[in-house]
């Protein structure tokens, strides 16, 4: 099957081989003509699957056709994070080129101004976050009466991050007649109450079995001290094969150490977390996807759908204390198709939170058996004529006994190199005292 089988209109199918894409995902499929017929949907498909094409192109020809008017949006797509809601927007801009649609997006951390005068020259389509959403209907500022498709996106992330009261409150606020698309990685509980809530006769689709992990992604867990991960982390960023990477962390203040701890030893890496004002992170985004800098730590407000092609790796640099998570932070590699790896750091003190990983994803992860990071051997102290110990403090004998030791061969070579030269085993010949 093809896009043109989708029913999609000529001027999509255009914009969508001009993008570069030919075959729809398994999730593109069955979802678009669903939406095509008017239809309520729930999509469980996991991270990587192409689920926002899947709503965004359908919702592109249905659009087609139609008035605007000021304050009052004719669809709306709720994402639980700024990063996401401008990555549909980025979408929206690239498939809907040859049509005449305007969209405004109302996130925070960005002028309110700006975004007010967009929705008074009126838009075909509103991308949201629901707490700026909220803010600007208390102000008066927007109308939700002619509103007639809604997307909710990430919805268990929504629930994650608590926003499902403000969801409740805008579907309340919208027509009864809408047609509701409801996008989710898992179904726990209260998105199913949600779901019987404000749905009508829904189609499921269901693409991967909820909470399972890409199969295009080789899995590994690393045992490790904690004081050790850094020294880990380096040695698997030189010699994994790592073009781009993804490092997740738990806090921020371990994002921003981290950062600087891989600048310091000539990493090109930059981060990205809650603490950052909106343009700083776009801008730190912008930097990892044109490839000024190819490794990004990052927390959790980075984990789900954020789309960049070519991630080959992903690190948990902590073992993520929600195991819904880590399904979310290693769909960030393995996406469209492509393969990818992921290590997940696991000390003592992370048993547990591993143990929960594994009872939702079903299976053990492989454990990685670590090479050893190559070091100068520990060479034997020469033998000598007078076995009998020189006089003096014990420092200063230590230091005679270090400085008459031979230095191995190819020491002189490795030293004038930087110290991620070296990738590979230890030489078998550099085990091997000079004087033996």
């Amino acid at each position: 099957m093809n896009f043109a089988d989708l029913g999609l209109s000529d001027e999509l199918l255009q914009a969508v081989v001009e993008a570069g894409y030919t075959t729809p995902t398994p999730i593109q499929e069955q979802a678009i003509p669903q939406v095509h017929m008017m239809r309520d949907l729930i999509a469980i498909a996991q991270t990587g699957t192409g689920k926002t094409a899947s709503f965004v192109l359908p919702m592109i020809d249905i659009l087609a056709n139609g008035r605007r008017r000021a304050l009052m949006p004719r669809s709306l797509i709720l994402e639980p994070t700024r990063e996401l809601a401008a990555q549909v927007a980025e979408n929206f801009e690239k498939y809907g080129k040859n049509h005449d649609l305007k969209m405004a997006l109302l996130i925070g951390g960005v002028q309110m101004g700006d975004q007010v005068k967009a929705l008074t020259e009126g838009v075909d389509v509103l991308i949201a976050t629901p707490g700026r959403l909220m803010d600007l209907f208390e102000r008066g500022k927007i109308l939700l009466t002619g509103c007639s498709l809604l997307v909710i996106d990430e919805a268990d992330r929504m629930l994650d991050m608590g926003f499902i009261p403000d969801i409740e409150n805008i579907c309340t606020k919208l027509p009864p007649s809408r047609q509701t698309l409801l996008f989710s990685a898992t179904m726990p509980p209260p998105i199913k109450k949600l779901a019987d809530r404000f749905l009508t006769n829904p189609k499921y689709i269901e693409i991967a079995r909820p909470a399972t992990a890409n199969v295009n992604i080789v899995q590994h867990k690393v045992p490790v001290q904690a004081r050790k991960k850094r020294d880990v982390l380096r040695h698997l960023l030189r010699t994994d094969d790592v073009s781009t990477a993804i490092i997740f962390c738990n806090r921020k203040t371990t994002v921003r150490e981290l950062n600087k701890s891989l600048q310091k030893h000539g990493f090109a890496s930059g981060e990205i977390h809650g603490d950052m004002d909106q343009s700083a992170r776009l801008a730190e985004l912008q930097r990892f996807k044109d490839g000024s800098i190819n490794i990004l730590v990052a927390s959790d407000v980075a984990a789900r759908g954020l789309d960049v092609k070519g991630v080959s790796h992903v690190f948990n640099f902590d073992t993520p204390w929600h195991p819904d998570d880590y399904v979310h932070r290693i769909g960030r590699t393995g996406r469209a198709g492509a393969t990818g790896r992921a290590f997940t750091f696991v000390t003592t003190e992370d048993a547990e939170a591993i143990d929960n990983v594994e009872k939702l994803t079903g299976g053990k992860i492989p454990q990685f058996l670590l090479e050893e990071p190559a070091e100068k051997p520990q060479q034997p102290a020469p033998r000598q004529d007078n076995p009998a110990p020189a006089k003096g403090r014990k420092s200063d004998r230590g230091e005679a006994a270090r400085s008459a030791r031979p230095e191995p061969r190819g020491a002189q070579e490795m030293k004038q190199q930087p110290d991620d030269s070296w990738n590979g085993p230890v030489p078998e010949f550099l085990h091997v005292s000079a004087l033996s």
